[in-house]
């Protein structure tokens, strides 16, 4: 992410859509990955498009309405009891957390790097925005 593109923080904000969980995260942001896996468009109703950070470099701001789904034997979500904006994934006991890009605040300095796992990709839309596409995962 661009210096420039920063709050003149240094942190990028975000939060769910009541604002019951909010957050900053410092620079440097992952590029966004979109997952097309069955489970990411299950929970969000279309695709997942995701940044991540190292979890030391999340700063929870208000959690009173986070809640975790274990959404798979490794993996779990975070999401907005009140409101229910999807909000987290990550892998659990990692050291890293993927946030929804929607989340975030303006601006954000990051851009979509590639889709995964297209084959699983609904048959009602096409992946054609130029951006490399895996089938499965990267």
């Amino acid at each position: 992410m661009a210096d420039d593109m920063l709050n003149p923080s240094g942190y990028v904000s975000g939060s769910c859509l009541c604002g019951g969980v909010r957050f900053r995260v410092s620079a440097p942001l992952r590029p966004v990955v979109a997952c097309h896996c069955t489970q990411c468009r299950k929970t969000s109703g279309h695709h997942v498009a995701a940044t991540r950070a190292d979890n030391s470099r999340i700063e929870m701001l208000g959690d009173e309405t986070l809640r975790w789904y274990r959404s798979s034997e490794s993996a779990e979500r975070g999401f907005c009891s009140r409101c229910g904006g999807n909000v987290f994934w990550r892998v659990v006991g990692s050291d890293g957390t993927s946030i929804m890009a929607g989340t975030l605040d303006a601006p954000t300095g990051i851009r979509l790097e590639s889709h995964i796992y297209a084959a699983d990709a609904g048959d009602y839309y096409s992946i054609d925005d130029g951006v490399p596409v895996y089938p499965k995962g990267d």
